[in-house]
């Protein structure tokens, strides 16, 4: 199973790579354009079947869900593993944003620099930067962390949950999709390497 967590943390770090890669232009493509007003523009009667699940890369609720599964459990390594998690989300996305500094302009929230993005929700900024994707990093993370956890017939449900984050942070409007592959990338790449070692 080790073997199979470094696997994942390796397919995490090409996404991520090949993310970072992809978006250090001058402007945002046309073909993520056109991905990101293809989900952005999805019936408005999904947001409140997306709303729930995208908390799961809210900071305090993901890292919450993820405890909880530790707790109960009894599983002091899950619960360590969470917590590396979230505190090394901070310091990787700080990390990215500075590699991505000279292009952070281009990287701007959809709002910004996505002509006609639709914001869902009062919490969407419509300006900032926006690479990574802090909500998937986080998502993504703590999917590698507890889903050895979850009993067989649901241990599909974190990465679901994580993929759900990822439409939902450009179907809101939070994100473009570049944003999003290098979060779960960063994520994959974060839960693969703690999972490797915790699990």
């Amino acid at each position: 199973m080790k073997i199979g967590w470094l696997i994942v943390a390796g397919a995490g770090f090409l996404l991520a790579g090949c993310s970072v890669v992809a978006a250090r232009q001058p402007r945002i493509s046309p073909a993520e354009s056109s991905v990101f007003h293809a989900v952005n523009g999805l019936p408005d009667f999904l947001y409140p079947l997306l709303w729930l699940p995208m908390q799961c890369g809210n900071l305090v609720v993901g890292t919450a869900a993820g405890l909880v599964v530790g707790i109960i459990d009894r599983d002091l390594a899950v619960i360590v593993g969470v917590i590396l998690v979230m505190a090394l989300k901070l310091v990787v996305e700080r990390v990215v944003r500075k590699e991505m500094n000279e292009y952070l302009l281009v990287r701007q929230r959809p709002g910004t620099s996505e002509v006609g993005a639709i914001l869902r929700g009062g919490d969407v900024p419509a300006s900032g930067p926006s690479f990574p994707s802090g909500h998937v990093i986080l998502a993504a993370g703590i999917a590698c962390i507890v889903t050895p956890n979850i009993a067989s017939p649901w241990s599909w449900v974190p990465f679901t949950l994580a993929l759900l984050v990822l439409v939902g942070r450009m179907y809101v409007g939070a994100h473009n999709p570049l944003d999003v592959t290098a979060g779960l990338g960063t994520g994959l790449l974060l839960g693969g390497v703690i999972a490797a070692f915790v699990n």
